[in-house]
């Protein structure tokens, strides 16, 4: 009877581990597809001012003292 209760502790041990493992994935999951928006939203943005004839990034550019 003890081997059979310990089966069912360890059964009941796994299965919520199982289910938060699962939670987690399944906030990841909307995590990156939010984030993948965003930098697709981004690209966009910057695809649109390359069009534009825009300025240099200032990241892009030169510092004064080279």
């Amino acid at each position: 009877m003890d081997r059979i209760e310990r089966s069912e502790e360890q059964i009941a041990h796994l299965t919520r581990m199982v289910d938060d493992l699962s939670e987690i994935v399944t906030r990841q999951t909307r995590e990156i597809e939010r984030l993948s928006r965003r930098v697709g939203l981004l690209l966009e943005r910057e695809a649109e001012r390359e069009a534009e004839g825009g300025t240099v990034a200032l990241a892009d550019q030169r510092p004064p003292h080279w």
